[in-house]
């Protein structure tokens, strides 16, 4: 089991790896580390054991190349992902370096197997989580979801021993907003409050340094949308339950050329006055990062010629991964990466500075006019 969790002193040491590598603008602070602005995503592949070591080879090259923001989540390939990671930060720490430097972030809320799928799935939840008395039936959404604190509590034991490590940095609920399909917005802030309280149970206790929401759908709905979330409202729970010290301070939302919503659109309140998801988590003191960077490839080909007028880069994966990573709001924006050469090639832009306000305004004015 590795010890401790990334540090603002670690962090800042892992920058100094990289003198007259990284471009300024490459390492962001935040929350009081320093974050690489592209982050290493373990979403995609196979349940097995050659996507299980090509991962910890991406992930340990991803780390050797600039990048300390890592990241998962428990049903990722079963359990496996994070097991990759586990693997890629045993290797790191013989290579020199120490657990302090990178961000490691994982999630929890779904339902997962243990690194395949089990012959009989109703069996297996039954025996593992029912029957142990980890959840009941009621608490699960969608035949799939759940975040009431024994479950939480369950996960994130497991994410920890799966990662090998003792604490973990960023700690997401996974998709909460799939629960309000089913439960009504009342219920579904008291569940909210009820995790959020276990998770601030979790940072005394020394198991995560901060939580946060990873979503797909609530950040980027019109504000009235069923599943819309509301980031003035679920920041002023954490704050009546452990006031300005409160530990919510991340939040995981798609953000890509084909998905701008957190940059476009006016979906939040804070104050009674307007804002994009972007400008409500800087008022409200939230990190942004951003999934789905590329779309899941959908726009790494074929971009519009202004967008390589705009950026110029070598190709328009890189083009892409740019465009977020330099977007005004966004602190890291996270690809997945278990292909070496897409290791190298994304990596090449730890030596580029970001786009500034300017090309990435008129990238903007020329989509418009396109």
């Amino acid at each position: 089991m590795t010890s401790t969790h990334a540090t603002a002193a670690g962090t800042a040491k892992y920058t100094q790896r990289f003198p007259g590598r990284a471009a300024d603008g490459h390492f962001r602070e935040s929350q009081g580390l320093v974050l690489s602005s592209i982050g290493i995503g373990t979403y995609l592949g196979p349940p097995s054991d050659k996507a299980d070591q090509a991962y910890a080879a991406c992930i340990a090259a991803s780390v050797e190349k600039g990048i300390n923001v890592i990241d998962t989540a428990i049903n990722y390939r079963f359990q496996r992902s994070e097991r990759s990671i586990g693997a890629a930060i045993k290797y790191l720490l013989k290579q020199g370096y120490a657990r302090e430097e990178f961000v490691i972030c994982t999630k929890g809320g779904y339902l997962t197997p243990d690194g395949s799928m089990p012959s009989d799935p109703n069996d297996y939840f039954y025996r593992e989580y029912i029957q142990p008395g980890i959840l009941t039936p009621n608490d699960i959404v969608g035949g799939s979801h759940c975040m009431t604190p024994r479950f939480l509590e369950n996960q994130i034991g497991r994410s920890l021993k799966n990662l090998g490590v003792d604490c973990i940095d960023v700690y997401y609920l996974h998709n909460p907003e799939s629960q309000l399909g089913e439960v009504s917005r009342p219920d579904f802030y008291e569940r909210i409050r009820d995790a959020f309280i276990f998770l601030e149970s979790m940072v005394d206790a020394g198991k995560i340094q901060f939580y946060g929401m990873a979503t797909w759908n609530g950040f980027r709905q019109e504000a009235r949308a069923r599943d819309s979330m509301h980031l003035a409202e679920i920041a002023t729970i954490a704050h009546d339950i452990a006031g300005e010290k409160h530990h919510f301070r991340f939040v995981q939302l798609p953000f890509n050329l084909g998905m701008t919503e957190a940059l476009t659109l006016g979906n939040q309140t804070v104050n009674g006055k307007e804002k994009t998801a972007m400008e409500a988590a800087s008022d409200l003191g939230l990190t942004l990062v951003a999934s789905a960077s590329l779309l899941q490839g959908q726009v790494t080909r074929n971009l519009p010629p202004f967008v390589s007028e705009a950026l110029g880069l070598e190709s328009d994966a890189q083009r892409a991964l740019q465009f977020v990573r330099s977007a005004p709001g966004i602190t890291t924006a996270l690809v997945g990466m278990a292909n070496p050469e897409h290791v190298l090639a994304n990596t090449k832009l730890v030596a580029i500075p970001p786009a500034n306000i300017d090309q990435f305004s008129k990238l903007f004015i020329r989509g418009e006019s396109a």
